[in-house]
């Protein structure tokens, strides 16, 4: 991302979540209601699938940001050198390559079980290359 002006940030943040507010249903809803008609029955599961799942990854995104200072001090362990608050990376991730580095705290641990316990491997399976 290139350098703005400091108050961008302050700008910009509530402009963008106003607007996602306000335009992502009429969003989901469109693509709910006409998708049906351009496609096969087996094309729009398909398609359906994608578009549930990358706004899923994207929300997962958005978390690993928002709880960053969270996550860094509660998940893991003070040595650790993957943190939170990658905007392009999801949380699992995170956890990932830290349960990789054994430097997840017990917390972590135990969320990074929970995880691994409704899909089999999923931190390390989601470790992605940055």
């Amino acid at each position: 991302m290139k350098s703005k002006p400091q108050m961008w940030g302050f700008l910009l943040f509530p402009i963008s979540v106003f607007l996602l507010l306000t335009t992502a249903g009429f969003g989901v809803l469109y693509s709910l209601l006409t998708l049906p008609f351009k496609m096969s029955c087996k094309s729009l599961i398909l398609r359906w699938h994608q578009y549930f799942m990358k706004m899923a990854v994207s929300i997962d995104q958005l978390g690993n940001v928002v709880l960053q200072d969270l996550f860094n001090d509660l998940l893991l362990l003070p040595n650790s050198h993957q943190r939170f608050g990658n905007e392009d990376e999801t949380i699992s991730s995170v956890l990932g390559k830290n349960k990789k580095n054994n430097s997840l705290s017990g917390v972590g641990k135990t969320l990074a079980q929970l995880l691994d316990r409704l899909d089999p491997n999923h931190v390390l399976d989601s470790i992605e290359q940055q």
